[in-house]
């Protein structure tokens, strides 16, 4: 059973300072800050005012916490992180913001993983390229339920254009397509039960590259 956390009541510059950075309020943010708001304070779900920002995407005021100082690691009571949901949101904007933060890239979410993952399993097909040319997050990073990003991308992706560029980039950046999951499956065994006829070749043509 989880364990329940209780999170100390926001004062009120925390509340405005957590209203501010989820509405994109930057000047507001400041405000809140300059009022004495802490900046890891958390809401009812343990988010904090960063994690709230990455949440919708707030990418100016993200900067400004980030700025001052706030934690791009700050994990909430569901283990979402500002910098882990970049990999659900998809947003390279985001993601570059928080880099000067220096995100632990080893921190995983509550299924495991590093947000790499998430990001091939949605198509998130800049994000994916961005984040392993801009940073050292293991490709090849395997989470929970025994997966890596490319096995993500193929078991949970729909086989078209997109998840097959995703795919493309991560063998590009070195994924390794013979690592199978909990069960002995490889990704190209899966694209090819599924009919993913595009990514079976590419992966096909990985495969036989390394032999």
């Amino acid at each position: 059973m989880p364990r329940l956390v209780v999170h100390e009541e926001p004062s009120t510059a925390g509340l405005a300072l957590l209203d501010a950075a989820e509405r994109g309020d930057a000047d507001a943010v400041r405000a809140a800050l300059a009022r004495g708001a802490r900046l890891e304070t958390r809401d009812e779900a343990g988010r904090t005012p960063l994690l709230r920002a990455a949440l919708a995407d707030r990418v100016e005021t993200a900067r400004v916490l980030v700025a001052a100082g706030a934690d791009v690691d700050a994990q909430d009571d569901r283990q979402d992180s500002p910098w882990l949901v970049t990999g659900v949101t998809g947003s390279v904007a985001m993601m570059r913001a928080l880099l000067p933060g220096g995100p632990d890239l080893t921190r995983t979410n509550r299924f495991g993983g590093v947000s790499v993952i998430p990001a091939s399993e949605r198509g998130h097909v800049d994000y994916v390229r961005a984040v392993l040319a801009e940073t050292d997050i293991d490709v090849d990073h395997v989470n929970r339920l025994g997966w890596t990003a490319l096995l993500e991308a193929v078991v949970l992706g729909d086989g078209g254009r997109v998840h097959q560029e995703v795919v493309e980039t991560l063998l590009a950046a070195g994924a390794d397509p013979a690592l199978p999951d909990g069960d002995g499956v490889t990704a190209l065994a899966h694209a090819e039960r599924r009919g993913f006829t595009g990514i079976a070749a590419v992966l096909r043509q990985a495969e036989g590259g390394r032999r």
